[in-house]
């Protein structure tokens, strides 16, 4: 009992000491008094439409008031002109395993092109293969750790270590040194600015392939066995998991909350659907976003864009499977209708036999 108590108040004390700070930088909030930008209109978005327009053609903002974030809704020098007065640290977690170390060189060179320009970053790259970390010139600013880790082939596993590994970096290291956090997956790469008009304090991003279909056809886990179960009727939007950001200690109470339903999970023997992604979807219908990211901020390599992606910034890139790997994940999907979907979504473009 004793035990538990000490626990809970040294949890308290990491929440208040971090609200404190979070407190003292928004007090500090302050617009430069010589900038000068166009006055927006109550009635019709923007005066001049060449800044920010008004876009009709999707949703700007969801019925709790986050904002949603497209092409034509913001106003980059604006926004950096007061974000960059606090003199914030984003750090950016990846994670590299295996054959995934591939990946590395392209995001982080296209990251170097089109991530956070302009503030402070520090990539923390996860990997069981330090000596393939590339050697990739950084801007100013930016710095790079690399951590090492054991492999895994087991799906299930990397998951649940990605959000234990992550929840203890945030304790042991960021919730003192860095603002803001994005954990983003590694087979990816930017096309276009991602910028502070992306930070609020708990983030998620909106999949690519469910904008436009109803809840009801979600790929959620719909295993009431399963922690990250949701019952038909229920849910907002469905979230990709390759996107996860927000306020240090918002997003380390996210990894904690998942992690901990992922190991009941595994203490009962049941995988969800689509694991991690499954309990972030979980974790975001009773903790709602305070910002969303369109498709904009996750797309497919393999899609064509539609009229509403005016912009590519982020996009998951074509990925070639072994039989055997895709006969992994085939083997998790139960018969739900949804998942095959999902699945043949998402690998379609992707599996191919060698």
């Amino acid at each position: 009992m004793s035990y538990s108590v000490n626990v809970e108040l040294e949890e308290l004390k990491l929440y208040l000491s971090a609200k404190e700070k979070e407190q003292h930088k928004t007090r500090n909030v302050l617009l430069p008094q010589a900038i000068f930008y166009k006055q927006p209109s109550v009635l019709n978005g923007n005066v001049d439409m060449d800044v920010v327009s008004i876009r009709k053609d999707v949703m700007t903002v969801t019925p709790w008031l986050a904002p949603v974030v497209w092409e034509e809704t913001f106003d980059t020098s604006l926004i950096d002109s007061f974000y960059k007065m606090q003199n914030i640290t984003v750090a950016t977690t990846v994670f590299a395993l295996g054959k995934h170390v591939q990946f590395l060189k392209d995001f982080l060179e296209s990251a170097e092109k089109h991530y956070m320009q302009g503030y402070h970053v520090h990539y923390y790259i996860f990997t069981d293969q330090p000596e393939a970390v590339p050697m990739v010139t950084l801007g100013a600013n930016h710095s790079l750790t690399t951590l090492k880790i054991s492999s895994s082939n087991h799906l299930q596993e990397i998951t649940l270590r990605r959000m234990e590994k992550l929840e203890k970096l945030i304790d042991t290291q960021m919730i003192n040194e860095v603002d803001y956090i994005f954990s983003l997956d590694v087979d990816t790469k930017f096309y276009g600015h991602w910028g502070a008009e992306t930070l609020g304090d708990i983030v998620a991003v909106i999949h690519p392939g469910y904008y436009s279909t109803p809840r009801d056809e979600f790929p959620y886990e719909r295993r009431p066995e399963s922690q990250a179960y949701i019952p038909q009727g229920m849910g907002d939007y469905y979230y990709g998991g390759a996107v996860i950001g927000g306020l240090v200690e918002e997003v380390h109470k996210l990894a904690k909350t998942c992690r901990m339903q992922l190991d009941m999970d595994k203490a009962n023997s049941i995988e969800a659907a689509w694991q991690e992604e499954s309990h972030l979807n979980k974790y975001f219908l009773h903790n709602k976003p305070t910002k969303i990211l369109s498709p904009e901020y996750l797309w497919q390599d393999f899609k064509s864009k539609t009229h509403e992606i005016k912009i590519s910034r982020f996009s998951q890139v074509i990925k070639i499977y072994t039989f055997e790997q895709g006969s992994q994940i085939n083997h998790q999907l139960h018969i739900n209708n949804s998942l095959i979907k999902h699945y043949i979504y998402v690998n379609y473009w992707q599996l191919t036999i060698m």
